[in-house]
């Protein structure tokens, strides 16, 4: 300040005024100088400045690729633009540079430019690499193999969830006794008073990458369809796709009006009927009663494992109008479902039987698939199918007091009455069954059953099957050679509406996968057995340095050890599988203890054992579940055991739950089964309930002027 007072004095207000000016100058010279190097940074790394990003009309690989040749053209005429500018500056701060100070004064106001270029080159500096790092994560996540490793990764928290354990707490005490509830009370507390957060089990960086990823809206992060693997995919294409699937009317229409409220009277008139002839009591008619009417909600998963990555719909039916009839009605049919010979219950059932089979040499292995069994499955015939079965049910009694009539009158109003919303449109399914519905699998399941059925029986003898073995859509056979072809034309001819379709597998070179295993044809025709991996498989499990509780992980060698002891059927192919589970755990973490521990287990097959007598010998008085948070959930877990409380964890804070968000958000009125708390505007009084139906029908109840409901 003091300077230009001095040269104010001496030279006048106009030297002020062109040394101002000469000040702006260079300091534009610094940010565009600044700016020329980060263009420069985001050339050599392949990344457009969003700025320069194109949107592309027209979803098509050639034209995104003139989109890309284009942005990098803009990047390149950038950086001749920018450099030209910098030029003009230059000769400008030249012109702009006063002659008539003495020496001193001159070298005052040269040093002053030079401080303010370098400050200014500086502030621009750091926003700059700020930015370039935020569009390094970006593209990055683009540029992976499209999908990021171990989903189920739990992020260490910064705040004790304290609310959850106090929820925990407060669940039991009413099943203990006054004063151990009092204990109990101040003991958790106390513990919770004192704890603190865990240390961060990922870096800065992965942190920054996190928040830099639930911020991008430009693409979607999902679960994959198999595999344990997230799929990242631009947001504008996934859309894309789901519509086009919708857009097939065969099996989808698009609806003007949401149906919750005609459907709900259906269903309430055939549980009313149900009632009054005494078929379902008053406890069953209140679960079955639509209290909740949230609109389902779909969402696709992509198969990462098929090519061209075709996408799966799956329906979520949590708190729909039908959730818990179709939740009652799987347990009644759910019996019925694998009593066939031909019916896979899992692979270690498939080893077993494998291990004592023959293939004589002019036979092969062969397998089926159904194609979207789910939406292709014709929801008319499953009717009579799933009718016929009930009707032969000497055990339905026993079950339910429901006859078939009224069990398929309600299978019925569930497979006709599928909807959900998408990105604010509802449609109906009018063909097929929805992956989501608790009952569709079981639907889907007996119709195969009958359809295997049929097909073995008028099969020619020239391509019948001699082994059929089938789990859900994939079938395993053993047929004669060239007959693979004669088999799949005869299996499609038997939907009687022409939708169920199968693509055939055959074996190469003795080999075939099925389920998660690899049977293997020796040369003398019998079989062995080894675990399949799918060309898409990560090698990725549960990171040791996740927020999981310690049993949780161990959890995971032993699942994959038991694998190995079930389905690899030779001594020497169960010690290659023993290396490879070492080598993948080792890559996610895994001490050598914890593996050799679970081995021992395995051996000894005793820490069960004891965990059973104990659990036997001291009743629990019942169970929490606790968020997990290493250090505290532990801690608590000992107080509970104290007072006879049994505990459970759940991890919190992964990366599915951070970033994997692929339904339609609900607004807050829609929301169901909470606790509200609708504040007075007048005071500060609060009206707290708690209420199974949609919070926007409750809320009207209470609202009025003086109040203003919040969640």
């Amino acid at each position: 300040m003091h300077l230009f007072t001095d040269i104010r004095s001496r030279y006048g207000q106009h030297t002020v005024k062109s040394i101002r000016d000469l000040e702006n100058t260079v300091k534009k010279i610094a940010r565009y100088q600044q700016h020329l190097t980060f263009t420069h940074r985001c050339k050599d790394n392949g990344i457009t400045p969003s700025s320069l990003r194109i949107s592309c009309p027209i979803n098509t690989e050639k034209a995104r690729n003139i989109i890309r040749k284009a942005e990098k053209d803009l990047v390149g005429e950038r950086i001749w633009v920018v450099r030209n500018k910098i030029n003009v500056l230059e000769r400008k701060s030249e012109l702009q540079k006063q002659k008539t100070l003495n020496t001193d004064d001159r070298h005052h106001v040269d040093l002053h430019i030079v401080n303010k270029r370098e400050s200014e080159g500086t502030k621009t500096k750091q926003r700059h690499k700020v930015k370039l790092e935020r569009l390094k994560v970006k593209h990055e996540t683009k540029q992976k193999s499209n999908y990021l490793t171990e989903p189920d990764l739990s992020v260490s928290v910064d705040k004790i969830p304290h609310e959850e354990y106090i929820v925990a707490c407060e669940s039991v005490c009413s099943k203990l006794p006054t004063e151990d509830a009092k204990s109990l009370r101040t003991e958790i507390a106390g513990m919770l008073k004192s704890a603190k957060p865990p240390k961060s089990n990922i870096s800065k960086q992965e942190r920054v990458a996190l928040n830099a990823l639930k911020k991008e809206k430009e693409i979607m992060v999902m679960g994959a369809d198999k595999g344990k693997c997230i799929v990242v995919q631009n947001k504008k294409e996934y859309e894309s796709k789901v519509k086009e699937m919708l857009n097939d009317h065969n099996t989808y229409e698009k609806l003007t009006k949401d149906p919750t409220p005609g459907y709900k009277r259906k269903l309430v008139e055939i549980l009313k009927r149900l009632k009054t002839e005494n078929k379902i009591n008053e406890s069953q008619y209140r679960l079955l009663y639509p209290t909740a009417e949230n609109t389902p909600r779909m969402y696709c998963t992509t198969k990462i494992h098929k090519q061209g990555n075709p996408i799966r719909p799956i329906v979520d039916y949590t708190g729909s109008i039908g959730y818990q009839t179709s939740k009652a009605l799987a347990e009644i049919l759910a019996p019925l479902v694998g009593t066939t010979e031909h019916h896979v219950v899992n692979s270690k059932s498939l080893a077993e039987e494998m291990t004592a089979i023959m293939i004589d040499d002019g036979d092969i292995l062969n397998s089926h698939d159904v194609v979207s069994l789910f939406t292709n499955t014709p929801i008319e015939k499953a009717l009579d199918v799933i009718k016929d079965r009930l009707l032969n049910d000497k055990t339905l009694n026993q079950r339910t007091n429901l006859n078939p009539d009224d069990a398929i009158a309600l299978l019925e109003f569930i497979c006709t009455t599928t909807y959900f919303s998408f990105r604010g449109q509802i449609y109906r399914q009018i063909f097929g069954a929805a992956m989501g519905s608790p009952v569709s699998a079981i639907l889907a399941n007996l119709f195969m059953e009958w359809l295997e059925r049929e097909a073995i029986a008028t099969s020619s003898l020239d391509c019948k099957p001699k082994l059929w073995r089938r789990y859900v859509d994939d079938v395993l056979e053993i047929i004669q050679k060239d007959s693979t072809q004669k088999l799949t034309d005869h299996l499609n001819s038997i939907d009687p509406t022409g939708n169920i379709k199968f693509t055939f597998e055959e074996d190469h070179q003795g080999k075939i996968p099925f389920l998660d295993t690899l049977i293997v044809r020796k040369e003398d025709g019998s079989l062995k057995l080894l675990v399949y991996r799918k060309k898409t498989h990560t090698d990725q499990y549960l990171n040791f340095q996740s927020q999981h509780p310690l049993h949780q992980k161990l959890g995971v060698i032993r699942t994959l050890m038991d694998r190995m002891e079930n389905i690899v059927t030779e001594e020497a192919d169960k010690k290659e599988e023993e290396v490879k589970i070492r080598n993948a755990l080792r890559k996610c973490g895994y001490p050598k203890w914890s593996l050799d521990r679970v081995k021992q287990q395995i051996k000894n097959k005793q820490p069960k054992q004891r965990k059973k007598n104990k659990e036997s010998e001291t009743p629990s008085k019942g169970m929490v579940v606790l968020p997990y948070v290493e250090g505290v959930a532990e801690q608590a877990q000992r107080i509970f055991k104290k007072y006879g409380i049994s505990t459970a964890m759940r991890p919190t804070n992964t990366l599915k739950s951070i970033l994997v968000h692929p339904k339609d958000k609900k607004d807050i009125t829609q929301t169901s089964d909470i606790v509200y708390d609708i504040p007075c505007k007048s005071c500060k009084k609060s009206y707290i309930g708690e209420t199974g139906r949609q919070f926007g029908v409750k809320a009207c109840l209470y609202y009025d002027d003086n109040y203003n409901y919040t969640r």
